[in-house]
């Protein structure tokens, strides 16, 4: 374990007035710090203790509930504490002074998970999904982020390290032992295991993105040529005003976002300019981007109003608006009413579906990070590539790069340049 110099502490409970703040401390001077807060007795390992909370002066801070927790079973793996102050800013306040005037400092944003990384209480990829549990806004994103924080990423990967160490093993004698007659066992037991290697980790690649989908969000662009109600749609969908609705064409000029949930998914709705021929520059531009964002979104709602055509751009779901005023819809289309809200369910139902199938994975976790993505890529590169030498001594080699490559993802090789970017990110007393 590694043992931290400082003592750190933060409000793990969030910013604002509260009932109650959780203030968490961890490092060598927590016993200390918490006897003389609490009048020199330090209460049993783990048991919650109400105490007079005191400052060098003798004064009451507050009446707390107190919580000792040597490590290094503990989360950051270090000796720790917790306080359950009243939330106040003054109590808050004044407790935070004490410490510092007890040699603890105040801790960085991620400090605590980095501790608890370093210290070997999780890996890297538990790390990250600690990151993505605080941030999911969604039922789907917390199910995702559960599973990575549960270790199932981190053992599929530690896995597979083994299996390349045990590779590199028979590779080595391969090398050094050429003339003992090894068993032909041995060459052919190795290339098996390459091969199995090699294909489980394309299949994992093959994932359609669907994690990191899931984790950042999904963008649905609606598409559609002027005045067929697009922005009534999108401020329908959304449940507020997003667009100015008027019935002159080429109201909307550039893309405008908003952030809904389909099917427990995140999505970004897009609602773009008309489709049309224009001379007007600006307008023209907004076409443009408007077929440029329907080129990358993940899913295009391309409308008609029952009259015009259906614009020129693959789209994945059609649907017929302005049902209110009789206008039948074409076939394999969904009809809708952006003004009564008639067909809006059906439709909501429709864009549920598609968000989930395309996040949802049936197998195992998938990726969900590119980080984790480009480090596959290339140890599967390395695997590709000592699946097709002859020499021994290289293929040897490609199978350490590879080993190394498999490594970053879990924290256990070179990783000290992404560090800071990770945990960076993390909320202060997390």
């Amino acid at each position: 374990m590694e043992q931290a110099e400082d003592t750190i502490f933060a409000i793990a409970s969030g910013a604002g007035r509260a009932a109650i703040a959780v203030m968490r401390l961890s490092g060598p001077l927590c016993q200390v710090a918490l006897a003389t807060l609490s009048g020199g007795v330090v209460p049993p390992p783990r048991r919650a203790v109400l105490r007079r909370l005191r400052d060098a002066a003798g004064a009451v801070l507050d009446h707390a509930m107190v919580l000792w927790l040597p490590g290094p079973g503990t989360y950051s793996g270090e000796d720790s504490a917790e306080l359950f102050l009243h939330g106040g800013r003054a109590v808050t306040d004044g407790v935070a002074m004490a410490l510092v005037g007890l040699g603890l400092r105040p801790a960085e944003p991620g400090e605590f998970s980095r501790r608890a990384f370093l210290n070997g209480r999780m890996d890297l990829v538990e790390a990250e999904a600690v990151h993505d549990l605080i941030a999911a806004e969604t039922e789907a994103q917390r199910r995702q982020a559960l599973r990575q924080l549960d270790g199932e990423l981190g053992r599929l990967y530690r896995a597979w390290s083994d299996r390349l160490r045990s590779m590199l093993a028979q590779q080595e004698a391969l090398i050094d032992f050429p003339d003992e007659d090894l068993p032909p066992e041995v060459e052919a037991a190795l290339e098996a295991s390459l091969a199995s290697l090699r294909s489980e980790i394309a299949e994992h690649l093959d994932d359609a993105r669907r994690g990191e989908k899931l984790r950042e969000g999904l963008v649905f662009a609606i598409a559609g040529l002027p005045n067929v109600g697009k922005s009534s749609l999108i401020n329908a969908l959304a449940g507020r005003d997003v667009a100015i609705v008027s019935a002159t064409p080429g109201t909307t000029r550039d893309a405008l976002e908003t952030r809904v949930v389909f099917g427990g998914v995140p999505v970004t709705l897009v609602d773009t300019a008309g489709l049309r021929d224009t001379a007007d520059a600006i307008e023209a531009e907004g076409v443009r981007r408007a077929l440029q964002r329907a080129e990358d979104a993940d899913l295009v709602i391309a409308v008609s109003d029952g009259t015009a055509p259906f614009p020129g751009v693959a789209a994945s779901i059609r649907v017929t608006n302005k049902s209110d005023l009789g206008r039948a819809a074409a076939s394999a289309t969904i009809a809708v009413s952006a003004l009564t809200g008639a067909g809006l369910d059906a439709l909501r139902e429709r864009l549920s579906e598609a968000a989930r199938a395309l996040t949802e994975s049936a197998g195992p976790l998938p990726l969900t990070r590119a980080r984790h993505r480009a480090a596959l890529q290339e140890a599967k590169a390395r695997l590709d590539a000592a699946a097709e030498t002859t020499l021994p001594e290289l293929r040897g080699e490609d199978l350490r790069l590879a080993l190394r490559a498999i490594g970053r993802i879990t924290g256990h090789v070179g990783v000290e340049d992404i560090l800071d970017t990770l945990f960076g990110q993390f909320c202060i007393g997390k």
